[in-house]
């Protein structure tokens, strides 16, 4: 038996079709109900279905009057405000192509996918780095479009271009990752087979608003079912948010996994009598942090696996919770196979977890990059790069990444181009990252390097910061009198962690 788990097809998306639209749908039904707060302590800011409509299609107004065109790419440098998700929305209910960017990129970063995407415009926050572009939407005129009239709903194919995110790449540089109006209406397997979402339910998303966790799992998607999303004020200490998820009563918390550690730190037991689960994703959830937030709250922890490329796709739930300390099954409507050099596997065997191209969440393509986007797909599957086994009942075991790309604190960055940021080091000779575990279940990225003597931590840090965004710096820096090589004199990135390892020994 081949390790293909076949839990679709799911039904198609209606034409004609805009996937704001189809967000703000429960609006005209509770126009009055909470769909948005911002919480801090015991205060909120709420924004209602119908406030929230406005400001959305309002800004979509606001966008065309400045000379925007259906089909016109906008980058988005903003920060972590409302602003964001209401001109994301707002950008496609006009008809317009958002990019959303993570507040932490470079100057530098912005300028080439400034280059890259020729947008007609940046919607700009003056407080985030951005390279130079002559059309700027400043955040203040953003928030004027607010109070214009309505802009009608751009319906069409829902095959067509609808947003844009990045990806850091094998090849050591972001990825631009195209995806389709159809990719929300595919969020509704995230819905049954990992949320247990319902209506009446108040989801406290931890992340920023400018991060595409956040902005699906914690915004979109309790707007399109018609519940509340609560998300944290900017200044919020993690320490603080077991609080918050009492105090507003939370019945679902999604965050990443450090979050969860964080929350819990000093803490053997907390009382959130209105908290139904906990929902992990963005880097794998260790066995210890879940049996330890299970234990402290008497509440579940459902894990989701995905990637920029299709969001999540392999999930534990309420109602088909993980076995054996696997990731879950493809959710309800998924086509999921684990493959090898011919195809799929047999079942147990070790391979690339892989989905279904005919997948409505799947990415249209890497824009411009054609070659690439032809390599990740053998036959009619697309290739994750992670590792997995499949068991006969349908449970996904996650075995690591089948390449050198990092995860730390739930973004995927190439070593590669922390390399070549690091490389410009005038007395840096040679430079390799990975991933290391600085204790149980955390892991940061590690710069392993050679130079004529040990470099001072704190300058090799600010150097970072110049040169890298902020998830994409290290946390670590280890010199080393050379780095491992293989026969062919390529550096070998997997045995770099082991000398972090070492060197902490040596520490200790």
């Amino acid at each position: 038996m081949l390790s293909i788990f076949d839990q679709g097809p799911f039904k198609p998306c209606p034409a004609p079709f805009n996937l704001a639209a189809h967000v703000l749908r429960h609006a005209p039904l509770t126009p009055d109900k909470p769909a948005l707060s911002i919480i801090s302590g015991t205060k909120a800011k709420t924004w209602t279905y119908r406030a929230l409509e406005n400001a959305v299609r309002g800004t979509g107004t606001g966008l065309l009057q400045t000379g925007l065109k259906p089909g016109d790419i906008v980058l988005m440098r903003l920060g972590n405000t409302v602003e964001f998700p209401i001109a994301y929305l707002g950008a496609i209910a006009a008809g317009l192509i958002p990019v959303p960017t993570s507040s932490q990129l470079t100057t530098a970063d912005t300028a080439k996918m400034i280059t890259e995407l020729s947008p007609a415009a940046v919607l700009r926050d003056p407080q985030v780095d951005c390279g130079p572009h002559v059309h700027q939407i400043t955040t203040d005129s953003l928030i004027k479009m607010r109070d214009l009239p309505p802009c009608e709903f751009n319906l069409g194919d829902p095959e067509r271009l609808a947003y844009i995110v990045f990806t850091s790449g094998t090849g050591g540089f972001p990825r631009a990752v195209a995806h389709a109006h159809r990719a929300i209406w595919a969020r509704q397997m995230m819905v049954a087979g990992w949320y247990d979402l319902k209506a009446d339910d108040r989801l406290l998303h931890a992340g920023a608003f400018n991060w595409t966790y956040t902005l699906g799992t914690g915004l979109m998607d309790p707007w399109t079912i018609g519940a509340t999303a609560l998300i944290p004020s900017a200044d919020t200490d993690l320490a603080d948010l077991p609080n918050l998820l009492r105090t507003h009563k939370a019945s679902i918390f999604a965050a990443a996994p450090g979050v969860y550690r964080k929350a819990l730190k000093g803490k053997s037991r907390l009382d959130l009598p209105t908290l139904r689960h906990g929902l992990s994703a963005g880097e794998k959830l260790s066995t210890d942090l879940h049996q330890a937030w299970t234990k402290a709250t008497g509440t579940e922890l459902f894990e989701a696996y995905g990637m920029s490329e299709c969001s999540t796709f392999i999930s534990s739930s309420p109602s088909r919770p993980a076995q054996n300390h696997s990731l879950g099954q493809p959710q309800p409507g998924r086509r999921v196979a684990i493959i090898g050099e011919d195809g799929p596997v047999p079942l147990g065997d070790e391979g690339i977890i892989a989905i279904h191209r005919s997948d409505p969440g799947l990415m249209l393509c890497y824009l411009n990059d054609p070659d690439e986007t032809a390599a990740k797909f053998q036959g009619d599957w697309f290739l994750t790069g992670d590792l997995g086994k499949l068991t006969e009942d349908g449970q996904i075991t996650y075995l690591g990444r089948n390449d050198d790309m990092m995860n730390a604190g739930g973004f995927r960055v190439s070593p590669l181009e922390v390399e070549s940021a690091l490389s410009q080091h005038p007395d840096i000779t040679q430079i390799g990252a990975a991933t290391v575990e600085i204790k149980p279940g955390t892991f940061v990225i590690g710069a392993f390097y050679t130079a004529p003597t040990k470099l001072n931590d704190d300058a090799l840090q600010s150097f970072a910061n110049a040169h890298l965004a902020r998830y994409k710096q290290p946390r670590v820096y280890i010199h080393l009198p050379s780095l491992p090589l293989g026969a062919n004199g390529k550096l070998l990135r997997r045995a770099l962690p082991t000398f972090y390892k070492v060197s902490s020994s040596h520490d200790r």
